[in-house]
């Protein structure tokens, strides 16, 4: 496996919380299409188990809140996870700054 495919399937797998709070930004979803919508906005798939489990923690974090909707649950962000949203991309938006600087094509 080259290093950038390690580096995507690091971030993709362990900062689902990141992709499914984005997501959650534009509206209200349902997990199983949280899934679908990984999959076509992001291009990879998650396990079914592992997004229900990090809906579960985000909503014990108090990031995503849960209610019920003709037989289904959705999810919504919360203010406080949109303030986490905010602070992943100032923290991603000064690595690739970085990165740019460390980084000089010639």
């Amino acid at each position: 496996m080259h290093f950038v495919e390690r580096l995507k399937n690091k971030v993709q797998r362990e900062n689902l919380w990141f992709f499914i709070l984005l997501l959650l930004a534009s509206g209200d979803k349902y997990g199983y299409e949280l899934r679908g919508l990984i999959r076509s906005r992001f291009g990879f798939w998650s396990g079914n188990v592992t997004a229900y489990r990090v809906l579960y923690d985000l909503q014990d974090a108090r990031l995503v809140k849960a209610e019920m909707k003709d037989r289904r649950r959705y999810y919504g962000i919360t203010g406080a996870g949109r303030n986490e949203i905010d602070s992943a991309k100032d923290f991603l938006e000064n690595l690739v700054v970085e990165a740019s600087k460390s980084v000089s094509r010639s």
